[in-house]
């Protein structure tokens, strides 16, 4: 019997299961950003990595601002490995077009996930397990869904981070549930479905759009959604 559950946050509640790499790859071409995808997953894995070993986010930095640092890294580091050949100004003004751009998807995404959370609030007592930058409270009360859950389990606070099932044990505590009892939602076979599966929970794969081609055992999760209305 479900009575709770465990909600991952990025690529799950703001992007439908669309990996962040694809997401911003595909608004630098809507927004013809003169560079090739190879030279942008470099990009993002360097804005990644430096994102994850300093401090430039800050704990009340909403997600608009998060996404504007990861913005200015991707782009110094396109400018400086010579991937994008283009003066200053052109540069801000295309960062500011893929802000924009991601930015009123990532509005519209989480307003429909924030919809569905509010009726499974009515049953079920819902916590926030996500590997994130030591602010995703204050990204949660930006798109109004704080209030949805008991409580929030993050890697930068709690030191753990997925795939370390570690964490969802965390998350199941704070639910004070069983494992058995609990439904983890996540987009991430490795990181989401498979640590959860492994300390006894049922589990939901948010099927998207991949950062590869990668094929996954899809016997693994007890469901796949491709839409997070069908929770309902």
């Amino acid at each position: 019997m479900i009575k709770g559950y465990i909600f991952d946050y990025g690529a799950t509640l703001d992007t439908a299961g669309q990996h962040w790499g694809k997401v911003l790859w595909h608004a630098y071409e809507r927004q013809q950003v003169p560079v090739n995808e190879a030279h942008f997953r470099e990009a993002y894995v360097y804005g990644e990595r430096t994102l994850g070993r300093t401090s430039l986010i800050k704990p009340d930095d909403t997600f608009h601002k998060t996404l504007e640092v990861k913005l200015r890294l991707e782009f110094e580091y396109l400018s400086w490995q010579g991937g994008l050949n283009v003066d200053e100004t052109t540069s801000c003004r295309l960062q500011q077009a893929v802000l924009q751009d991601v930015y009123a998807r990532v509005v519209a995404t989480t307003t429909h996930s924030r919809e569905v959370l509010e009726r499974l609030h009515e049953h079920y007592p819902m916590v926030l397990v996500s590997n994130f930058y030591g602010n995703v409270g204050a990204v949660l009360k930006e798109f109004r869904l704080a209030h949805l859950f008991s409580d929030i389990v993050e890697s930068a606070v709690v030191g753990i981070r997925k795939p370390d099932p570690r964490i969802y044990r965390l998350g199941v505590e704070r639910l004070g549930l069983r494992p058995e009892e609990v439904v983890v939602v996540g987009d991430s076979i490795h990181k989401d479905i498979e640590p959860a599966d492994e300390i006894g929970c049922q589990t939901v794969w948010f099927k998207g759009e991949g950062w590869t081609e990668q094929q996954y055992d899809e016997q693994i999760p007890n469901r796949i959604i491709t839409d997070i209305a069908q929770l309902l």
